[in-house]
């Protein structure tokens, strides 16, 4: 689980994994399935963050506010140099604003699932065909302060789909190379506070990209899922 305690990436994480696409995607099906976590939608079951001070909020959000299922999609696509498919949000959304994530978004009663309601996210947001992806499994279920519960599906992305902008939802589509994102070198550890307390959290600028927050926290989980455990 993603650990943020030590508020630095230890020294023994320093070098990059060895890293080949069919490595990654070997490792991802021996390690991921279907199963979907109960805390998705069990306002009494905290999903773990690895900070303490955000477990806390957790906890506090979860006694204020309904749970917020939703499902995000971490398509890796099967480039020689894979890549992983992020969005800008659009600057005029009520809910993180302008800020780096992957397609999806809340999980609604037509989904069948949580895959499905990524899949259905990842379609209206970008165009992303469905016909060019092949879920591999759910990653671990992480919450966010605002009391959403986010289940991310990893999925290998055949190459050669055209993208289509729904400018209402994003603003921007684009790809960052899988080795940038799995080796922890990259993997920063910011803070700032909130709600009077101070929160911990992973960044991963690439490029002008700030990638931070929930996006950036599924990411490590990812890496300490596939490459870790």
């Amino acid at each position: 689980m993603n650990k943020l305690i030590s508020k630095s990436v230890s020294k023994s994480e320093q070098a990059p994994v060895a890293f080949r696409a069919a490595d990654f995607f070997a490792r991802s099906r021996a390690k991921l399935s279907f199963d979907v976590p109960p805390g998705l939608f069990d306002p009494n079951i905290i999903p773990a963050s690895g900070d303490p001070g955000t477990d806390k909020m957790l906890e506090i959000v979860a006694r204020e506010q309904p749970v917020r299922p939703a499902a995000v999609l971490i398509a890796v696509v099967d480039h020689p140099e894979p890549t992983i498919l992020l969005t800008q949000r659009s600057a005029h959304l009520n809910d993180h604003a302008g800020q780096i994530a992957f397609p999806g978004g809340k999980i609604d009663a037509i989904d069948s699932s949580p895959l499905d309601a990524a899949l259905r996210e990842a379609e209206e947001e970008v165009g992303l065909s469905r016909d060019f992806v092949d879920p591999i499994g759910y990653l671990d279920l992480y919450g966010t302060a605002f009391g959403f519960r986010i289940l991310p599906t990893v999925a290998r992305v055949r190459p050669g789909f055209q993208l289509t902008i729904n400018h209402s939802e994003v603003d921007d589509a684009f790809e960052v190379p899988l080795s940038f994102l799995m080796n922890p070198a990259n993997h920063q550890v910011h803070s700032k506070e909130f709600r009077g307390m101070e929160r911990f959290y992973y960044a991963m600028p690439f490029a002008e990209r700030y990638i931070w927050g929930a996006t950036a926290g599924m990411l490590r989980v990812l890496y300490e899922r596939i490459y870790s455990s």
